[in-house]
Formats: C-alpha cells, structure tokens, sequence
C-alpha cells in the first residue's frame, strides 16, 4: 500500500517545489489526489496549533487517504476558523474546534495528535497526549529545556504510543546516503565537524509597546506554563522562537536539525564539554533575546563539533548558507538540505559530485509515521523520540554555555553541569499553575 501510495503522488506531481521544504499542500491538490477509504481503516488526527507548521505538516499527513482531520486546536479563533474552511475543500468531514488541548484530549475520534505549538508547550502536551492514549507526530526542537527532553524522553519510552518527531531531514533519500558515506569509514578518522546556519535577509524586530490582545485570542492559554507577561506583538505567533520564554533561538531552531545529522553520522551520544561565544551584534537594540550570531565548540571525547549562526549574511561556511561538513583525514563530505558531496584529501579517496536532493522530505516523514502507526513497528520510525529528545539536549547545551560565558562540562549520570550557574538553566520554571512533569 505505502509504495502504491509514493507511486500515485509522484505521477500527480506532488513534490514541492524547492526540494526539502517543509510546505504546505494546496488544498485543491490535497482534494484532488485523496481517495476513499473505509470509515474503519481511517486514523483520526487532531492538531495542536494549526497556524503554520501545524498546518504543514496535517496537509502533509493527510496526503495519505487513510489519514482524517477529526479535531483541530489553536488559541486563536479566527485561525480555527479559516481553517475549518481550508479543511471543507478537502474532505466531507468536519473536524471540531477546541481551545483547549486538554479537552481535544478526550475525543475518542483522535487516534493521534501533531503538537505544533511553541516549544515552551512540547513537554506538557506531550506528556499528556501519551497519557490519553494517542500516537503524537511532535514538532521539533521536542522541548526548551534539557530537564523537560528527558522527562519526555521516559514517559515515551514507558508508554506504548507512536511518537515521530518532526526532523524530516531524516527521510531524505540524499542525507541517508550521505550517512551512509561516513559510516562505511571512506572518510578516515574523523576527528571535527561543522554545522552551521547563516540566516540572510533577516530584518531587526523594532521594540513595540504592549498592546491589547487580539481580539479572539486566548492569550493566557498561549502563555501557558511561561511567565505572566503582557501582550507583546513581537513574542507572539511565529517571533516566538527569539525569546527564552519559549524557545532556544536558531540554536534550537534551526540546530537540531543539523546537529542531528552529525551526531547521526558520528554515532555520538551527548558531549563532554560545550564552550560558546555570541550575542546581539546584527541587530544589538532590537527586540529579540537570543543570539544573532552564536558559536558552540563541543567536545564529545573523540571528536568535536562547532555549531555557527549568523543572522547577518547568507553566505555561510563552504559557501553553502546551511549545511553539515564531516572532515576525514581522507576527505571531506558536505552535506544540506539540497543536496551532497565528497571533497578528496590529496586525492586520497575518489571525489563524490555534487548529487541533488530529489525527494521532499516532510512528505515522506509523514507518510513514515501513518505507516508506523498502522503497523506499531516502533523500530521503523525514521525519528523516534530518543533522536529528537538528544539532539535537542545538545542544542540547548550550547545556548547554556553561551548564557553562563564559561566553558561547561556535563555530567551524564548526575544529569547536571560542573557550574551551578549552568544547571540552574537545566530546568524550567512553570507558572500559572501548570505543572512541570516529573
């Protein structure tokens, strides 16, 4: 049935058209290419924060007929409701609207559940979407804290849910290959590795007064577990991702998917030691909290790894605006979301020519996950929840190093950082009366 499915949507012409994008699908394409399924072999999906990626990545998982919207969240009325419109054009069924996730929880119609809310939500909802008894398809980074990524990570793996987390780069053809590369040793002993992220075209977010909540929004169901605080445009919606409330900046952001394929390639487990240096120099007055430009050196005992960000240019290491580069003693293998190649070592191994990516990778991801779902064959996962609960440890490590200035060492069986300084941002305060889970 998957490969039927693969064969039908690429004769349709449903690749998106920058490969690797995590877009949407149109809904009269989603329409035209559904087809009709028994009401028993249908899997119930609810959404948690429908605006965006949300929305992504439901017309992505919907491209399988088996899927259908049953309920849809968000603290936003006016997005529900535009929403529910998009959804009539593609199917007949009608999802429900809620406001509360909690109360979604409890429809027994929602077999699983896309949590594509604010990183500061991950853990909760998480949590207690595996405590309703629903498979979860989790936007990534899975947490804002290296506290709530384990937690996370124990009450997945004690629990008899599906849970993918959303780091699609994980299903693409040419990331696999290149793996594959630096697994079969061509490479040599690889003793560094880059990733990186120069982030162009970025404009300063100019300091707004607090305003009125717009009207329909349910702003203190947005805040949620993060501190009371006034309406501000500017932490609301997608600009969330620069404020420590909420989420770990391009660190985060964008490095969990990167840092990802590095730690894949390398087999490596969560680092030793992480030192870092960054701050506010693009746009030092502007509104956002997060570093503009940042960079991580971890040592993971048998190799190190930078992290690089740069909101100021696009032209970034290699010449390549993002990307992940292995140096071998032999070569060297660069690696993004467009594609691959090997660079020799004083002809030391044979190059590899620049091989383009060919395949759309949420795409894929989500078929992935209907698939698992179906066949509760949790091994199959293209990223389980250990993968995405480590990356974003090590991720959050670095925006730890970077806010302490010292050079931080962590000790894996205590769960805590020789400097007090640095564990006291291991674990996040929740207020407003939720609670963090232990």
């Amino acid at each position: 049935m998957y490969n039927d499915r693969r064969k039908f949507i690429k004769q349709s012409g449903i690749i998106a058209a920058g490969v690797g994008i995590a877009s949407a699908i149109p809904v009269d394409v989603l329409a035209s290419i559904r087809k009709k399924v028994p009401l028993n072999d249908k899997i119930g999906i609810g959404v948690i924060g429908i605006k965006g990626q949300g929305w992504s990545n439901l017309t992505n998982i919907l491209k399988n007929s088996e899927a259908e919207c049953v309920a849809i969240c968000d603290i936003d009325e006016t997005i529900l409701n535009n929403r529910k419109t998009d959804l009539a054009k593609i199917s007949t069924v009608t999802p429900k609207l809620y406001g509360d996730y909690r109360k979604m929880l409890q429809d027994k119609n929602v077999d699983a559940v896309i949590i594509a809310t604010p990183d500061h939500w991950h853990c909760l909802q998480l949590v207690d979407s595996l405590l309703a008894g629903k498979d979860v398809f989790c936007e990534k980074p899975v947490a804002n804290s290296v506290y709530e990524a384990n937690v996370m990570n124990k009450a997945v793996s004690r629990s008899n849910q599906i849970v993918q987390v959303a780091q699609w780069q994980r299903s693409m053809r040419h990331f696999k290959d290149a793996i594959a590369f630096v697994h079969s040793g061509k490479l040599g002993n690889i003793s560094s590795t880059k990733a990186w992220m120069y982030r162009g075209g970025t404009t300063p977010l100019t300091p707004v007064p607090n305003g009125a909540v717009p009207a329909g929004v349910n702003y203190d169901m947005w805040l949620g577990p993060a501190k009371k605080r006034p309406f501000d445009k500017n932490r609301f919606h997608y600009e969330f991702r620069w404020f420590w409330d909420y989420a770990g900046g391009l660190m985060t952001d964008w490095g969990v998917h990167l840092i990802d394929m590095v730690m894949m390639g390398m087999k490596a487990d969560v680092p030793k030691s992480v030192m870092a240096t960054g701050g506010k120099y693009v746009f030092p007055t502007d509104a956002r909290e997060t570093p503009d430009i940042q960079t991580a050196l971890y040592d993971f005992g048998n190799f190190q790894m930078t992290w690089e960000h740069n909101m100021a240019t696009g032209v970034g290491l290699y010449n390549m605006q993002h990307g992940i580069a292995f140096i071998g003693e032999n070569g060297t293998l660069l690696l993004n979301r467009q594609g691959w190649e090997v660079k020799p070592e004083k002809e030391k191994i044979e190059a590899v020519p620049w091989t383009k990516a060919s395949d759309a990778g949420l795409e894929l991801h989500a078929a992935n996950f209907i698939d698992v779902v179906k066949s509760r064959e949790k091994q199959n996962l293209n990223c389980p929840f250990e993968a995405g609960a480590k990356v974003a440890v090590v991720s959050h490590m670095g925006n730890i190093a970077v806010r302490t200035g010292k050079k931080i060492y962590w000790d894996a069986a205590k769960n805590k950082f020789d400097l007090p300084a640095a564990t006291n941002l291991v674990k996040p305060d929740y207020f407003n009366g939720w609670k963090l889970p232990s």
